[in-house]
């Protein structure tokens, strides 16, 4: 696969995200003490927040590169 078409499709799939749900969350796991026969660990849910507009200039960035790389290849 070209450079160009993952790139494009990154920017259409983080754009389509930020327009149906808001953003991207996901969870990290991390281990915060180990107590012998216990270990505790610690579920940390981060979100990256897209504002609508730059979901819908992201979707549009990305058709455009996926339409240069196929004009070029």
């Amino acid at each position: 696969m070209k450079a160009m078409t993952v790139v494009g499709l990154l920017l259409v799939v983080l754009g389509a995200a930020g327009l149906l749900y808001g953003g991207i969350t996901w969870t990290k796991n991390r281990e915060t003490t180990d107590l012998g026969l216990f270990e505790v660990t610690v579920e940390d849910k981060e979100h990256l927040s897209i504002h609508p507009a730059i979901g819908g200039l992201l979707i549009v960035a990305g058709g455009a590169v996926l339409w240069s790389g196929r004009r070029k290849g």
